[in-house]
């Protein structure tokens, strides 16, 4: 069993870090993309994105299989370090079942917050791996 920095995990991305060509310029390989859904979580944009949990909504987004070290890369060498890591159970197109990582901050945006250039990009995203976008953040 392969306990190093190397191993692989499943990490569900909801935000911009979706985007292949994003991970990919941060030196990162993006693995085995699949497309998921989170129950009860809806998708929040303040000035960066996050999940908040929420009864009977679903939050959309990638998995990707990344090593510890690329997951340190996108957020703690990347300046992101308000981002906690966290188990996340999602549901992929197959109907099954697994357990990933996923990045949220730990305190929610502000009611008045909101970031209309990331949600645009966000939107572009979506669209581009056909994940359904919220209408509103």
């Amino acid at each position: 069993m392969d306990n190093s920095n190397q191993r692989l995990n499943d990490v569900f991305f909801y935000g911009l870090y979706m985007d292949e060509e994003i991970l990919k310029a941060k030196n990162v390989e993006p693995r085995n993309r699949r497309i998921a859904f989170a129950n009860d979580y809806q998708l929040r944009i303040g000035n960066m994105a996050t999940l908040l949990r929420k009864k009977d909504s679903q939050a959309y987004g990638l998995v990707y299989s990344l090593t510890h070290d690329e997951v340190n890369v996108l957020y703690q060498k990347s300046g992101l370090t308000d981002y906690i890591s966290e188990s996340i159970l999602v549901e992929l197109e197959d109907g099954s079942k697994i357990a990933t990582l996923s990045c949220i901050l730990l305190n929610p945006p502000a009611s008045d917050e909101s970031n209309l250039e990331y949600f645009k990009k966000l939107k572009l995203c979506m669209e581009s791996y056909d994940l359904p976008v919220p209408t509103t953040v």
